[in-house]
């Protein structure tokens, strides 16, 4: 559904990802089920195809094909799913770690500063904890952290602390309340793609993306059958990191291991030494697929 998610590199995902018609797939990310249709385009009537989402809004986009599943939870229980899902192992996984257009369009979720709209950015509207939760209870450090680590802000201190001093005369509750208790440190230039790195660190702590992320990758590795292959796009340079670490050693901080016979631990092995990235023709035509990456691995 173009209008819920455009999807990225849906071909050279797709291309790389189904090489066996009879076999049993997975997307990760359902989202407005672009790539899992696709998938399904690839498969035979012997195929099948199991999707996830924890986001209710993608529900609705299910697909009316007897071959297809779609699970509403969390993509880092993958392997526990494949278990039950499959008897020896998935065929392939896809995971497309970008939010979806309509996440971020929808207003009253809270995702962009575009709009007024309560500070939430649950990707599970069932979640207990919401962006605002997190600038009206975390300290100035904890703040701070946040802001350096998920968002890469320059000034993480300024910032931390004008929320923190703003919250103390009244609770940030929308998208207004923050972005004016951090107006003062906003660069008069390029503003809007500061907001952003804010606004993308805290939603990253809001829905435990960079946590969910490493169980599923660990839990991928252990989904695949031999011989089965992972696609994953990533869209930021944390967890484009964690990918490429972990497809070259088998772990997210990328230090190769080796047991006491000198074999390595790496359950993959990289089939793209480079990630694949978008054409200019569809950067044009979706700007969000600008940064982009495929990386894709296989089964040792």
């Amino acid at each position: 559904m173009s209008e819920y998610h455009n999807p990225v590199l849906l071909k050279e995902s797709v291309d790389a990802l189904v090489l066996n018609p009879d076999g049993i797939y997975a997307d990760a990310t359902f989202g407005g089920g672009g790539h899992s249709r696709e998938i399904l385009e690839r498969l035979s009537s012997n195929g099948r195809l199991v999707s996830f989402d924890r986001d209710e809004d993608a529900l609705r986009n299910a697909i009316d094909d007897e071959r297809s599943t779609i699970i509403h939870n969390n993509f880092r229980f993958i392997h526990n799913y494949s278990l039950m899902e499959t008897a020896d192992g998935f065929d392939g996984i896809l995971a497309d770690l970008g939010v979806s257009s309509h996440q971020f369009d929808t207003a009253d979720r809270g995702f962009s500063f575009r709009y007024s709209a309560a500070l939430d950015m649950r990707m599970n509207v069932q979640g207990k904890t919401t962006a605002a939760d997190i600038v009206n209870s975390y300290t100035q450090e904890e703040l701070e952290k946040v802001l350096k680590v998920y968002g890469e802000v320059d000034n993480a201190r300024r910032i931390a602390k004008l929320v923190c001093d703003a919250r103390t005369k009244s609770p940030i509750q929308t998208t207004d309340d923050l972005d004016n208790a951090i107006a003062a440190a906003l660069p008069s230039f390029a503003g809007h793609k500061f907001l952003a790195k804010v606004y993308q660190a805290l939603r990253i702590e809001v829905n435990q993306e960079m946590k969910s992320l490493e169980k599923f990758l660990y839990g991928a590795a252990k989904a695949l059958k031999k011989g089965g292959r992972l696609a994953v796009i990533t869209y930021h340079s944390l967890e484009d990191r964690m990918v490429k670490n972990f497809i070259k050693t088998g772990n997210v901080e990328g230090i190769l291991r080796s047991d006491v016979f000198g074999r390595s631990e790496t359950p993959l092995r990289q089939v793209n030494r480079k990630p694949i990235l978008p054409q200019e023709s569809e950067i044009e035509n979706n700007t969000r697929a600008r940064s982009a990456k495929l990386r894709i691995a296989e089964k040792i």
